[in-house]
């Protein structure tokens, strides 16, 4: 993945990559930790079936994307370097569709808290958990390995480390979109949930 220098934005992303995703880390962690948890009043309303609807869009979006990032890593792996560019920036496009249907979702709408046996509690909880936990490490990870390779020629990244670490985001990435999904399939379509509108929120899947 690379390309030219396309001017001043695009040479301090390249001369600064690190601390532009240490920005653009932060500034994602306080919008989510925003609307999860002091509910930015910058959401509309929207009713059960619409957040059902975009629970249903999130998972076939998070679905999609892990197929892209195993696809990516393969083309990569087989010298296919277009084909990995193509694949990794479709997943990156499609995890900002993701951020944004996830927070009207949550924001505008609430929390789903999950009514099933104790057992199946357990299970659901522990993936949600690894599931949010593997998300906050992959953030990082995502944005340095994107703007490594939108801002620099293929010759200049094998100065980098961005193989090194887009392995480790992509396994990173794809374990914690794969049990979301998981979490959302249990939540939705095998138990039942209670649907809890509150200004304050808790983190769940979709």
């Amino acid at each position: 993945m690379a390309t030219a220098d396309a001017g001043p934005v695009s040479r301090t992303a390249k001369e600064h990559p690190r601390a532009l995703t240490a920005v653009l880390t932060v500034v994602g962690y306080a919008l989510v930790i925003g609307t999860l948890y002091v509910g930015l009043p910058i959401y509309p309303s929207v009713d059960i079936g619409t957040v059902n609807l975009l629970s249903d869009a999130i998972a076939v979006i998070n679905t999609v994307t892990v197929v892209l990032l195993l696809a990516g890593w393969k083309f990569i792996r087989d010298g296919e370097i277009r084909k990995h560019r193509a694949a990794m920036i479709s997943a990156f496009g499609l995890i900002l569709v993701f951020l944004v249907l996830y927070l009207l979702k949550t924001g505008g709408g609430g929390r789903k808290e999950f009514v099933g046996p104790d057992a199946a509690a357990l299970a659901y909880f522990a993936m949600l958990g690894i599931h949010i936990l593997l998300s906050v490490l992959s953030v990082p990870l995502v944005l340095y390995n994107i703007t490594i390779g939108l801002t620099h020629t293929r010759e200049e990244m094998r100065r980098t480390v961005h193989a090194r670490v887009g392995r480790v985001a992509v396994a990173v990435w794809s374990v914690s979109l794969t049990l979301g999904v998981l979490a959302y399939v249990l939540l939705n379509h095998v138990y039942t949930y209670e649907f809890v509108r509150l200004l304050v929120r808790i983190p769940t899947p979709f």
